[in-house]
């Protein structure tokens, strides 16, 4: 006589239960994951670049000599006006330091979504709150930069432009897989036309940047 055998299935995981009693996570796109390696590794270049310089400042200080660095071109664009201010400095010590360790997450997070990594809703909020502190902060350095400092560092310009375009895209993708709360159209909008705020944003600093030394600029 055969035998069948009756497999009891109730202690089996079932993956779409699993997945659903579960916190959600997204993972990115590959231009995503790209688009963060890119902006992570240009904010990293430029906060490594102004690191070096600015020890290479302080070392020609304590030795009595004097130090140019190679982006101090003439008297608006000047590095070195932007490193020997105090707002080069806003935490005691000095600002691409913290970028150092900032940018380097970036690229790090960027890595992980091009090896398929997913995280929760929480880590896409920190991340997007880190975005948030960072454009903020370099708004505030663009403001001292062209209207306390009167110069304009050209490393520094390149943070900011990698800062803002990783802030938008992080924060479009919170918005469109539903963990910022958005209206409808928002979604849509980001969805489509993500790239607009981005440019908007860095057009509205050239034009500030163009009008503060119009005179130079034209003479």
């Amino acid at each position: 006589m055969s035998k069948t055998t009756v497999k009891d299935v109730s202690t089996e995981p079932e993956p779409q239960r699993a997945e659903a009693a579960g916190p959600r996570t997204a993972g990115g796109s590959r231009a995503f994951a790209l688009t963060l390696v890119l902006t992570g590794a240009a904010g990293l270049l430029a906060a490594w670049v102004i690191t070096i310089d600015k020890f290479k400042l302080l070392e020609a200080k304590v030795e009595g000599k004097s130090f140019t660095p190679g982006c101090s071109l003439n008297p608006v664009v000047s590095c070195g006006s932007v490193m020997e201010s105090k707002q080069a400095a806003v935490f005691g010590f000095p600002n691409p330091m913290l970028g150092l360790v900032a940018y380097g997450i970036v690229v790090c997070v960027g890595m992980s979504l091009l090896a398929r990594a997913r995280f929760p809703r929480w880590y896409w909020l920190t991340f997007n709150a880190g975005t948030l502190f960072g454009v903020s902060f370099c708004a505030w350095l663009m403001f001292q930069s062209l209207y306390r400092i009167n110069a304009l560092c050209l490393w520094c310009s390149l943070a900011w432009v990698a800062t803002i375009i990783m802030f938008w895209y992080v924060t479009s993708f919170n918005i469109r897989n539903d963990f910022l709360p958005a209206p409808r159209w928002l979604k849509s909008f980001f969805g489509e036309f993500t790239w607009v705020m981005p440019v908007l944003h860095i057009g509205i600093i050239g034009m500030l940047v163009l009008t503060r030394w119009w005179d130079f600029w034209t003479s």
